[in-house]
């Protein structure tokens, strides 16, 4: 039930409210995209009032790099990315961006695709991609491969694409066909053992 006007609900616990904030910027977009984005739909979504949301984060651009740099975390959890995961852990986990976090696999596309738009967004996209290939790197190299940035790039674009399309188009078994083909080209170029 979503709070009614001047009165928040209280099921957010304290020291919760931040994280609930940003989940529910998260909800939001990936439910009606940033078009949907308001203080009002935040608020009814996390159980607070819409001023607490104006309060906590001043703007709207505000909210959304601060979900965007949330949204890393939950991402690197499910995919284990970073956690020096093998390709084997890759295939297995990397298409869990489609069930298990869908929501913050959607909110993290459509903010990048509108920094397309709005440049005062580049920054936090850029810092998000940042933070996928230190952590493709990590593994990589915890794995015996020399890879650099760009190796690191390159097999992270090659994921990140297979779950975008894996997202648009709702097909999570050719996702994780195309996760084990690229896990045996990595294997096959000797980029993995």
């Amino acid at each position: 039930m979503a709070a009614t006007r001047g009165e928040a609900k209280s099921d957010v616990a304290y020291g919760e409210g931040r994280e609930a904030l940003l989940r529910a910027v998260v909800t939001v977009v990936a439910r009606g995209g940033l078009r949907e984005l308001t203080y009002r739909a935040v608020a009814a979504e996390a159980g607070v009032t819409h001023g607490l949301v104006r309060h906590h984060f001043g703007s709207r651009d505000a909210l959304i790099v601060a979900a965007t740099e949330y949204s890393l975390g939950p991402a690197l959890s499910v995919t284990g990315l970073g956690e020096t995961g093998s390709l084997d852990d890759w295939a297995r986990n990397v298409p869990k961006a489609l069930t298990d976090e869908e929501e913050i696999t959607a909110f993290q596309f459509e903010v990048i695709l509108e920094s397309r738009r709005r440049p005062e967004l580049k920054d936090a996209v850029r810092d998000l991609y940042a933070g996928f290939r230190k952590a493709m790197l990590a593994d990589l190299r915890a794995h015996g491969v020399e890879a650099d940035k760009a190796l690191a790039t390159l097999v992270f674009a090659a994921l990140d694409g297979l779950v975008f399309e894996g997202l648009a188009l709702n097909e999570p078994h050719t996702t994780r066909a195309a996760i084990r083909k690229l896990r045996e080209l990595l294997r096959s170029a000797g980029l993995a053992g």
